[in-house]
This record gives structure tokens, C-alpha cells and sequence, in this order.
């Protein structure tokens, strides 16, 4: 028998202080389904004045933070915009709102909510008064394994104390010191000023930047591996390490704006940024374990490589951890990988900010090409056409170049923003409430673009403010944080100035640098600040009078 069922819709009716109430109708074969129907309206209500009461709380939040808290992705949506554009100017606008700290707020669920700071005041007191309060964190360190493993800059405690200590003999010895300036003089004399000539000989732009991230390459991975990887070169040719080594920190950077479940899961599936990550990571490894392998062959072989070799892989090779053996392959992957990042990328993004601003500041580049002529005029004329090789005691007198370095940092700093997480309640100096496992985020670029730290001029390129009576003085790390500070203050600090002036005064010296007309520059989300676009540019040779 068939049965037929008869429905007569039911309607709801909105009534003020009451629920839904339903008109009558006819129902039949035996359904009632009048009360389930009731409780899904009232459910429904329930949402639809969540959603209501958070989008109010939204618009509240835009008036007092400027920045919208959107239900459940919170944030975000500002993040996402700000990404696609200039990130690190989107933080400078938000903390200069906010008096210099702010608490971004990230999606229900996730792990992006943190403070993020720029009050030269919480920077002391994060980097140094409370150091021990604020190591990298679990955090960084999961985000950044995979490419820094347990290097020195995703360490924290002892595994970074016994890095850093190491290290650190090994920088100030006469020996280590005197194999940097000598890699570089060669470096820059046999490689770098003989392509910029052909260059220039060709009349046909370059990417300077990209020159010079070769130069700082080739540089490093002598000073951490030991050997030559030979990316400077007439040609340009394409290293197949520095390209994986470039595209894994690009990957990696990605981690610190994405959700962890969203990165950890494209990491499982093998997809998207996680994909190169993996394939650029695989030709770092592979590169790093070429090397060690042959240079514990080279140590076994000739036990005089020992006392003969200075680089930091084989001082490493010649220590043993805690438990009295030879570190691992991984670990001492990890430490050159790591010294590699700090050393390659800081120099020479800073140099092509610096010569972008020098095109925009003649008169900048007009005194810095008078300092150098007047230490010259100094020598002895018995020289003659001897190609001129600056010498160290000459780079250290270079006061006004190493102020116009100084302030391209302080623009354009080669680290951007740096992260800290709280081990126990905190409250910093500016009142803001730190509690335990919170993320903190200091926004360096932001601080060079601070009123309440640099004045008026803040936003200005202008050296001189970092001369006294005609000398060279440098700012508190916690104002001027290029070289981070406390405890974890750059090693390499002193070489990287040296390496800078001797580069940048080597190349005003013999060219000018012109940026080609509307060549877009602007900074690229990565863990150093490179051009987003190369720094396009075209030389012109000086007259030798």
C-alpha cells in the first residue's frame, strides 16, 4: 500500500523577548517534529547573535587597537593583506599607533598570537636584564629545525653556551683573523672588482645584489667549511648549494606567518612551500656531508691539517661533546649551516641597501669618496700604479663610511624582526603582561622608524648622526639592535663592519653606481631582508685623476 504524507510548512515568527513561534499546521503520518524544529531555530539564534556580538567586538577593536580581531581567524586578515605588500612597514605603522608594543591576536585554535615590541626598553630587558627568561622557544626552534637544526642560532641553553664559547676563542684569534682579511682582499681583487670591470666594460646592468650575496657565499663557507665554492666568478654561474641554501631560507620563513597545523600538514602531504623546503634541504645536506666526509679523510690522512686549517668546521672536528666523543655529522652540519645564514646574508644585503640609498644621497657618496682619497694622499708616493689594496689600519680609519653603513642598518637592518619566547610570567618595562609560553616578536626595522628613539629626521638617511667631533660612535644595542645584543650580540660584528667598508670602499673607489631609472626595490619576506628584486644597476668608471 502506498502511504501518502501530507506537509504544510511552518514558518517562523520573530517575537521580541520570546522565542520562535510556530503557526499552525497539518502534519501527518504520525511525525511530530515541531520540538526538533523549535531547537534548531533557537540554535540558530544562539549563532546568528554570537556572530553579531563578535562583529561589534570587531569594530570595537578596530577603534581602540587599528587592527579589526575578526571571529575566530582573528587578526589574520590584516596579517595576509600586509604580507602581500611590505610587512615591515605594516608593524612600524601598528607599533607607532600603539607607543611601540602591541599583542597581535592570530586565529582561534592556533599558535600566532604574540606581543610584539619595539620600546628600546623591553629590548633591554629581553635581551639582557632578563635573558635567561627569554630563549628562542620551542616555537622558533620546530619552525627553523629542519634548515638550522642545533646551530648556534636555534640553540638555547648549553647546546648554545658551548657553541657560542667556541666560537667565540676562535673569532678573536690572530690566526682566524688574519685568514678573513686575507680571504676577502682575494675574494675582492681576484673576483669581485674583475666582473664588475666586465660589466662595466660591457656597458650592461647587473644585479649587484646578487654579486655581492656570491662575494659573501664564497667568503663564509671559507671561513665555515673551509672550502670554495666559487659562485663569484666571470659568468655568474648557477651553484646548485647556494640556490638550495637561498630557496630553504625563503621556505622556512614562510613557517613564522603560517598556522603550525596548516605548515605541519603541507609538510606531511608533501606540498606546496614544504615541498621546495624539502628538496632545497636535501641539496644543503648533501653539500654539507660532501664536505665533512672529505675532511675527516684530509685530518686522518695528514694529522698536520689540524694545526693547519682554522676554519670553524675543522676546530669543531677537533673537540668532543659532553660525553667525551666527536660531535656528530648532523651537529657539525648544523653549526656551519648556521654560520653560513648569519654570514652570507647580513653583509651583503646590507651593502645593496646601502648603495640604493647612496644613489638617492649624492652628497653622502661625494663625502664618503673624499674620506677615502684623503687616507690615500697619505701614502707614500713611491707607490706609483701599484692597484690600490686597502689596507686594515686604512679601513679602520673610514669613520664616515662606516657611519653611512651604520644608518642603512638602522633603515634597513639585514635582520628585520626577531623572536623570543617567555619561559615564566613577566612584565615588561612598559607594563605590558608577559605570560609563561608566550611568543615575543621585536621589530628591529620598525625601531630605525621611531620618533621616540631617533627624532624627527627618523625616517631620513643621514650619517652624521653617528659622528662625534668627526669620529665614528655607536649606539646601544638596545636602540640600535642590527647586531641583536646581550649575551647573544653578534660574534662576527667587528668582521662584518670590516667586510662592509672594505667592500663598499673598493667599489666607490673605482665606479659609480647608478640604480637604473623606476627599477622597483622594496624588501622580500625572508629571514634577512634581501630586495625583492635584485638591485639592478649600471657602473660607470671613474676618472683615475
Amino acid at each position: 500500500m502506498k502511504c501518502t504524507t501530507t506537509y504544510t510548512p511552518q514558518l517562523p515568527i520573530m517575537n521580541s523577548g520570546n522565542h520562535t513561534a510556530l503557526l499552525s499546521g497539518q502534519v501527518t503520518a504520525g511525525n511530530i517534529i515541531s520540538g526538533r524544529f523549535l531547537s534548531e531555530i533557537q540554535a540558530l539564534e544562539l549563532v546568528l547573535a554570537f556572530l553579531f556580538f563578535m562583529s561589534i567586538h570587531s569594530l570595537r577593536q578596530k577603534k581602540t587597537h587599528g587592527l579589526p580581531i575578526w571571529p575566530l581567524v582573528g587578526m589574520l586578515p590584516s596579517l595576509i593583506i600586509a604580507v602581500r605588500s611590505n610587512i615591515y612597514e605594516w608593524i612600524t605603522t601598528v607599533l607607532d599607533r600603539q607607543n611601540g608594543t602591541f599583542t597581535f591576536k592570530g586565529p582561534w585554535l592556533s599558535n600566532l598570537n604574540c606581543v610584539v615590541t619595539a620600546d628600546p626598553r623591553n629590548i633591554e630587558h629581553l635581551l639582557k636584564t632578563k635573558f635567561p627568561n627569554f630563549p628562542k622557544g620551542e616555537y622558533f626552534q620546530n619552525a627553523a629545525r629542519d634548515l638550522l637544526g642545533e646551530g648556534i642560532f636555534n640553540a638555547d641553553d648549553d647546546t648554545w653556551r658551548r657553541q657560542r664559547r667556541t666560537a667565540s676563542l676562535e673569532f678573536h684569534s690572530a690566526g682566524f683573523r688574519q685568514m678573513t682579511v686575507g680571504s676577502l682582499i682575494d675574494l675582492v681583487h681576484s673576483r669581485l672588482l674583475p666582473v664588475l670591470e666586465d660589466f662595466a666594460k660591457n656597458r650592461v646592468s647587473l644585479d649587484l645584489q646578487d654579486v655581492l650575496l656570491r662575494l659573501t657565499f664564497d667568503n663564509v663557507c671559507m671561513i665555515a667549511f673551509g672550502v670554495d665554492p666559487g659562485c663569484l666568478s666571470l659568468g655568474l654561474p648557477v651553484i646548485p648549494f647556494a640556490r638550495s641554501f637561498e630557496d630553504a631560507t625563503e621556505a622556512t620563513t614562510l613557517r613564522f606567518v603560517t598556522p603550525t597545523i596548516l605548515w605541519k600538514a603541507m609538510r606531511f602531504l608533501n606540498v606546496g612551500p614544504e615541498r621546495k623546503l624539502k628538496r632545497s634541504i636535501t641539496g644543503v645536506d648533501q653539500f654539507a656531508d660532501e664536505v665533512i666526509r672529505t675532511r675527516k679523510k684530509e685530518i686522518e690522512l695528514d694529522n698536520s691539517e689540524k694545526t693547519s686549517r682554522s676554519d670553524l668546521l675543522t676546530i669543531f672536528m677537533r673537540l668532543n661533546d659532553e660525553d667525551g666523543k666527536p660531535f656528530s655529522d648532523k651537529f657539525l652540519r648544523d653549526i656551519c649551516v648556521n654560520f653560513i645564514l648569519a654570514g652570507r646574508d647580513t653583509s651583503s644585503v646590507a651593502l645593496a641597501w646601502f648603495f640604493w640609498l647612496l644613489g638617492q644621497n649624492p652628497a653622502v657618496e661625494e663625502r664618503i669618496m673624499m674620506e677615502i682619497c684623503s687616507i690615500l694622499r697619505e701614502r707614500e708616493s713611491s707607490e706609483g700604479n701599484i692597484p690600490v689594496v686597502f689596507r686594515p689600519e686604512e679601513v679602520k680609519r673610514m669613520d664616515y663610511l662606516q657611519a653611512a653603513l651604520s644608518e642603512a642598518l638602522r633603515l634597513y637592518p639585514s635582520v628585520p624582526v626577531d623572536h623570543k619566547e617567555v619561559v615564566e610570567d613577566d612584565i615588561f618595562p612598559d607594563g605590558t603582561i608577559l605570560k609563561k609560553g608566550t611568543k615575543v616578536v621585536y621589530a628591529i626595522y620598525a625601531m630605525g622608524r621611531m620618533e621616540s628613539i631617533w627624532g624627527r629626521d627618523c625616517k631620513d638617511f643621514k650619517p652624521e648622526r653617528w659622528l662625534r667631533d668627526g669620529r665614528y660612535t655607536s649606539e646601544s644595542a638596545y636602540k640600535f639592535t642590527a647586531f641583536n645584543g646581550g649575551p647573544r650580540l653578534c660574534l662576527g660584528k667587528d668582521f662584518a663592519y670590516y667586510q662592509m667598508k672594505f667592500v663598499a670602499a673598493s667599489i666607490i673607489y673605482r665606479y659609480r653606481v647608478k640604480v637604473l631609472e623606476n627599477f622597483p626595490v622594496e624588501p622580500k619576506l625572508a629571514l634577512t631582508m634581501y630586495m625583492k628584486y635584485g638591485l639592478k644597476v649600471m657602473l660607470y668608471k671613474r676618472d683615475e685623476s
